[in-house]
Parts: C-alpha cells; sequence; structure tokens
C-alpha cells in the first residue's frame, strides 16, 4: 500500500484532534466491515464552521482522512462544508488507495452528520422561542374535530365524545392518544 506525502503527514501529525466544548453539532459515523468509526464535533459562529475536532478509530487513512477533513471545513460556511466530498477529500489528500477510498467517505459523512445535527438543533431551539398560544378558558371550549362543546372540565366532548388532553406544545385540546395535534400540528408523544 503506497500513501502520499500528504496522508502520511495528516497521519503522523493529525489536525485538529479532540472534542470541541459546548459543541453545536456532533456526527459520528463507521464503517463496520473495517471497524474505522470517526466522529466530528463543530462550533458555528454566522453560519460559519468556527472551530471543527475529530476524534477517530481506525487505520492511518482514516485518521489522514479526518484530519484533512477538518482543515477543509475549518472556516467554511455550513453550505460550502456540505459539499466537501469523497473524492474532493481523496483528491486534496493527493490520493488514496483504492481499498482505503471509503475513509474519504466517512470523513466527509461524518462532517455532514455534524452539520445536520446542527440544524436539527437550531430548528428545535426556533420552535421553542416562538410564543406558545394560550389554551382558551374551559368556559370558552369546542372540541377541535366536531366545534361541539366540552363537557365541564374532564376534556370531553358532548357531540362527538372524543377525550382530549392538552397539547404539551400550543396548549390547546386535542384527541387524546392522537399522532398530532388538531391546532399546531405537533407530534404527540405516546406514553
Amino acid at each position: 500500500m503506497i500513501y502520499t506525502d500528504k496522508v502520511m503527514d495528516h497521519f503522523q501529525n493529525p489536525r485538529n484532534v479532540g472534542v470541541v466544548k459546548d459543541a453545536d453539532g456532533t456526527g459520528q459515523v463507521g464503517n463496520p466491515v473495517c471497524g474505522d468509526m470517526m466522529t466530528f464535533t463543530i462550533k458555528v459562529k454566522d453560519n460559519k464552521l468556527e472551530d471543527v475536532k475529530f476524534q477517530t478509530f481506525g487505520c492511518g487513512a482514516a485518521i489522514a482522512v479526518s484530519s484533512i477533513v477538518s482543515e477543509m471545513a475549518m472556516g467554511k460556511t455550513l453550505e460550502e462544508a456540505m459539499k466537501i466530498t469523497n473524492e474532493s477529500v481523496a483528491t486534496e489528500l493527493g490520493g488514496l488507495p483504492k481499498n482505503k477510498l471509503h475513509c474519504s467517505n466517512l470523513g466527509a459523512d461524518a462532517l455532514h452528520a455534524a452539520i445536520e445535527d446542527y440544524k436539527k438543533k437550531k430548528m428545535g431551539e426556533a420552535a421553542s422561542s416562538r410564543p406558545k398560544e394560550t389554551a382558551p378558558h374551559p368556559e370558552e371550549c369546542h372540541c377541535p374535530y366536531c366545534d361541539g362543546p366540552l363537557e365541564g372540565l374532564e376534556g370531553i366532548c358532548s357531540s362527538c365524545h372524543v377525550e382530549l388532553e392538552e397539547c404539551p406544545h400550543c396548549g390547546n385540546l386535542t384527541k387524546k392518544g392522537g399522532e398530532k395535534c388538531a391546532k399546531c400540528g405537533a407530534e404527540m408523544k405516546a406514553e
């Protein structure tokens, strides 16, 4: 197996090894065939990767790939970093033996997974920062399914007899045990 000087340099002197403190996103991928595992952690500021670190358990090629991916991604926008491919990683390293090309894919995949994790967390923060609709007073309550009046405070519709519960997301009434809230459409967790 012949490795380029750049692969050997990144294997022997890997850059950005470790874990980003208070990471905004984490991505982990592995290849069960060869046993390589890569974890990337990222810090994002103003839509750019301010810090990128990795931990890799694997062969020399896997370590070199993780190191070069971290360098390629540093300072890039999230969109630019998502364009890092296994081909661009292998090219940046000056090539990899055919039986080690899968390592370049793992590096790009782990970085992409960290970015996706960041995006999911940001979406969750945005959803939780939206003002919640206030639930109506019981005397004003109507069934969200048939608009019939509710019987007292029990949460049972007088007309269609659907048992209701309060949505934890918006505070309005929805069908007890239902998959989604009738008012806001949020997923209801099964207990």
